[in-house]
């Protein structure tokens, strides 16, 4: 009886949740559940250069860093 009534509370919740989430696109278009814009493809170009270049670059600014302090 307990174990019934607490999956009734989870189901309500969950479900509530979802409703108040809001503002998401469930219907099929494509890019219309990622968090940046792919319609100007020179901006997504220069966000992927930024986004990957900060991530290969920074072990090597790190170690010019360690190399130059005294």
């Amino acid at each position: 009886m307990l174990s019934g009534r607490i999956s009734q509370i989870a189901r309500n919740f969950v479900t509530s949740a979802a409703r108040r989430s809001g503002g998401h696109d469930h219907g099929g278009i494509p890019g219309g559940n990622i968090p940046f814009d792919i319609s100007n493809r020179y901006k997504l170009t220069a966000l992927f250069i930024v986004f990957f270049g900060s991530g290969l670059g920074a072990p090597f600014l790190v170690l010019r860093h360690q190399l130059l302090k005294k």
